[in-house]
């Protein structure tokens, strides 16, 4: 091109390049900026200037169709991009995106994918690592470092570009860093070829702009500094190579970026592992002093620290700005880098230790800004409703990169007036939980013991671009965060096959205050319930079914339809455990885990057949011929339940444990009563008077069968409890309690170590 247009090469996110960009800009004033970026995303320019909106931001492109791939291109405020459609804007030039479009790069994106899934199970070439081959600029970057002398590129790049301000210095130095950079990457060939394409694509469109009659003088061109030289030499695209382009549908959205997604802490580098960092130095350029940051630098890390409670001294500051000054001239500078600057202050406020000032490293370098956009612009229909949710809801103090606890009360707030008020908290659960359901990793409910308040609710908040990618991608499934959730339940609903599938879908239904779902999956759970079910997944279904039912007034549900349902659950569990206690040792836990679910179910809800329950565990309880440790469960159930007392607990460990029971089997009786109860065990000097006497008649084939499953038994009690055992059997053998402490806290001997590992592999293909 003859009197070709300004080509200012930058590297994205540099402070340096903006200020010299706006230097170019104001001296030449063009009549148009042409950006690199998608060129189908020009319509969002004007809401990236809009008063309200505040970097960092970004703006996304998705396919409209499953899977759903994205791409990014993030501005903070000292972007040269960003900088440079402002000035526009400011100046009513024109601007416009000038890069391949969205949907484009989208296509060459899934194409990608299908060519690296392919050459994944291929051998990398001889005599290169994985890593080279992958990523061959990692030793771009390396060699740059072991060439200048610094520790990273990072270093090299800040020292010679970010704190250079003569005239022109940037560009030509940018440029030239461009080409040298072009000559010595080896890039992949998929990388070099989409580069190409791009520098093609976007000589082309400066031609266009030619065309349009602007004066190629009156143009620049703010692109990656990689790109300049590509563009110069490489023939522009024709208009029906551009028509060939492989393309799929796709939308685009603006949305709030965070300093944390632009570090190279989140996989994002971007060439700005430190943005907050380098919002300083673009303050500081803008004043005219780069030297300034590192005194606000250091400053702020003594702020921070001194806030942590942690002392640091203004002598100590001073300090540290002298050292980095220091550090700086012995490398040939007079502006000290990032480097220096935090060596100076591992030096003079952390003592020695990074560890010491790590924290106050991370928010003066990273820090926790986060961008925001003015209500209603360019978004998608999900994301506008979640955020008048969020401000319906009177969320918005939780939408920060800062975690946060929010705890709930679901229950009616009787001194306020208006529903909406009174409710609020129950209406935040539901929008919660349906962001839960659609994968939006906004709020994370905390576990907490809800057997008496089914109305708490603790909830983890932390926002974060993933946050935002994950409600934008929500929007293939529906128009709203209700309709979306809704969706979501309809798809594991279509796809339930058993009814605990069934149940845990009306549960979460429930949480999320769908009715709705719930019918539909009740209707799903009904159609299910005919076909047979083990023991175990009636329990999980009934369980689930009785949440539901426990919480459906405080969710204001109406659960009607569900209780008979739960009743005949029950009801068959009653009539089929009885065959299933008839189980090995491997099979027995799941059987205990159902009577765990289902004494709790007899518990909480008086309309199913809790008599027939009691029936049950005492018939499992006295019979012989099913697996005793599901036998010994059942009597520790009727223990605590206060079905059996003292006495005939007395007549039934004569029973278990005497000396014509098998070893294994009555300590395995033994094992399933251990699991409840332990306090009420543990004061019963007979129980532990009996276990003794027991032990006492067993040969030593005998002892090493019963120890296996004491072992276990005893592995469910706490070192407290285990002490108070250790004493009541000192009490039994006629020990005081320093005897059995001194004994319970030796050291095993090599021989009993020996004889307890062998029990690992203790041979029971003869029981």
């Amino acid at each position: 091109m003859v009197n070709e247009p300004i080509l200012f090469g930058v590297r994205h996110l540099s402070p340096a390049g903006s200020w010299h960009l706006l230097e170019l800009l104001n001296q030449l004033k063009p009549d148009i900026v042409l950006v690199e970026g998608p060129s189908d995303l020009t319509d969002q320019l004007v809401h990236l200037c809009a008063q309200e909106t505040k970097p960092p931001i970004a703006i996304m492109a998705y396919s409209e169709t499953v899977p759903i791939r994205t791409i990014l291109y993030p501005f903070a405020v000292y972007s040269p991009e960003y900088q440079a459609i402002k000035w526009a804007n400011e100046h009513q030039r024109a601007c416009r995106f000038i890069d391949l479009p969205s949907s484009v790069f989208l296509a060459i994106q899934e194409k990608r994918a299908v060519i690296e899934q392919r050459q994944a199970s291929e051998e990398p070439k001889a005599g290169t690592s994985a890593v080279e081959a992958a990523e061959p600029s990692l030793n771009v970057n390396k060699g740059i470092a072991e060439i200048t002398g610094e520790d990273s590129q990072e270093t090299f790049w800040e020292r010679h570009f970010e704190h250079n301000m003569g005239s022109g210095a940037y560009s030509q130095g940018a440029n030239e860093y461009g080409r040298q950079l072009r000559e010595w990457r080896d890039e992949d060939p998929l990388d070099e070829a989409e580069n190409l394409l791009r520098e093609a694509y976007m000589k082309h469109q400066i031609e266009l702009a030619i065309a349009e009659g602007y004066s190629p003088e009156k143009i620049v061109v703010v692109t990656g500094a990689y790109h300049v030289d590509g563009i110069r030499a490489i023939t522009a695209l024709s208009s029906e190579e551009i028509a060939s382009l492989p393309a799929i549908p796709a939308q685009t959205t603006l949305m709030p970026y965070s300093y944390y997604r632009l570090s190279s802490r989140s996989g994002y580098g971007a060439g700005n592992k430190a943005p907050a960092y380098y919002e300083l130095l673009w303050e500081s350029l803008n004043a005219g002093k780069p030297e300034h940051t590192a005194y606000t630098y250091l400053a702020r890390l003594a702020a921070y620290q001194r806030q942590a409670g942690h002392m640091v001294s203004a002598a100590e500051v001073i300090e540290a700005v002298r050292l980095s000054q220091t550090l700086a001239q012995m490398k040939g500078f007079t502006v000290p880098s990032l480097r220096d600057l935090r060596d100076s202050a591992v030096t003079c406020m952390g003592h020695g230790h990074f560890s010491e000032i790590a924290l106050a490293v991370a928010d003066t370098e990273i820090g926790t800004k986060l961008g925001s956009l003015p209500d209603g612009i360019s978004r998608t229909s999900i994301q506008a409703d979640f955020y008048r949710l969020l401000k319906e809801l009177k969320l918005d103090k939780y939408k920060s990169t800062v975690a946060q606890t929010l705890e709930l009360d679901l229950r009616e707030n009787t001194r306020v007036k208006s529903e909406q008020a009174a409710f609020i908290d129950l209406w935040r659960s539901f929008f919660l939980h349906r962001l839960q359901m659609l994968g939006i990793s906004f709020a994370g409910k905390q576990r907490i013991d809800q057997t008496k308040a089914t109305w708490a609710e603790s909830w983890n908040m932390q926002w974060s671009v993933e946050a935002e990618i994950q409600l934008v991608e929500s929007a293939l499934k529906g128009e709203t965060v209700e309709l979306a959730a809704a969706f979501v339940f309809k798809e594991r609903i279509e796809q339930s096959q058993t009814i605990s599938e069934a149940a845990a879908i009306i549960q979460d239904a429930c949480m999320c205050g769908m009715p709705q779902s719930v019918e539909i999956a009740t209707s799903a759970l009904q159609r299910l319930a005919i076909d047979a079910a083990s023991v175990k997944e009636i329990a999980d279904t009934a369980h689930s079914l009785s949440i539901v039912i426990r919480y459906g007034s405080i969710r204001r549900l109406d659960y009607g339809a569900l209780v008979p349902i739960l009743q005949q659950l029950f009801f068959r569990a009653c009539l089929i455990m009885a065959d299933n206690c008839s189980c090995d040792n491997k099979a027995v836990n799941d059987v205990i885990d159902a009577m765990v679910l289902l004494n709790e179910v007899s518990i909480n809800h008086d309309f199913v057949d809790s008599q027939k329950w009691l029936e049950l565990l005492t018939e499992l309880s006295n019979r012989d011929d099913i697996n005793t440790k599901a036998s010994g469960f059942a009597t520790a159930i009727l223990l605590e339940r206060g079905i059996m007392d003292n006495q005939l607990l007395a007549v039934e460990v004569e029973r278990r444990l005497s000396k014509g029971i098998p070893a294994d089997l009555g300590a395995s009786w033994f094992e399933g009563l251990a699991m409840k109860n332990k306090y009420a065990l543990i004061t019963r000097l007979s129980l532990w008077e009996k276990l003794s006497e027991y032990l006492d008649t067993l040969d030593d084939e005998e002892f090493k069968r019963a120890l296996v499953f004491l072992r276990r038994s005893f592995s469910q009690f706490s070192a407290k409890e285990r002490s108070d055992i250790a004493e009541n059997l000192g009490e039994v053998w006629g020990l005081n309690t320093q005897q059995v402490s001194d004994v319970l806290n030796r050291e095993t001997t090599e021989q009993e170590q020996e004889m307890l590992s062998g029990l690992d592999d203790f041979d029971f293909d003869d029981i």
